[in-house]
């Protein structure tokens, strides 16, 4: 994850936000974009990334997967944690390089 501007950082947002709504519909998941914000922003263990990761499964493919961890690990990166007193690790990144 590069250093990026805070507002980079929040466009980046909206793209993952696009992004995981049709991942929902497409997987044809009953979670929502807001199951998935609630979940990233109150975790609490190593098992939660998990967590939101089964929110898309519907026993696809290997490149299926493939691409639910790539977005998962995005929405996980730029979407805001309560343990980061709300920031999101790449806004957390960018407040130490500044």
């Amino acid at each position: 994850m590069e250093v990026e501007s805070r507002q980079q950082i929040l466009e980046r947002r909206k793209e993952i936000e696009q992004e995981l709504v049709d991942m929902l519909k497409e997987t044809e998941s009953d979670f929502t974009l807001d199951h998935v914000r609630d979940a990233i922003f109150h975790e609490e263990g190593n098992d939660d990334m998990m967590k939101v990761m089964a929110m898309f499964d519907r026993g696809g493919d290997a490149s299926e997967l493939s691409n639910v961890l790539e977005l998962v690990t995005d929405a996980w990166n730029y979407f805001p944690h309560k343990v980061l007193n709300g920031l999101s690790p790449a806004e957390k990144l960018l407040e130490h390089h500044n």
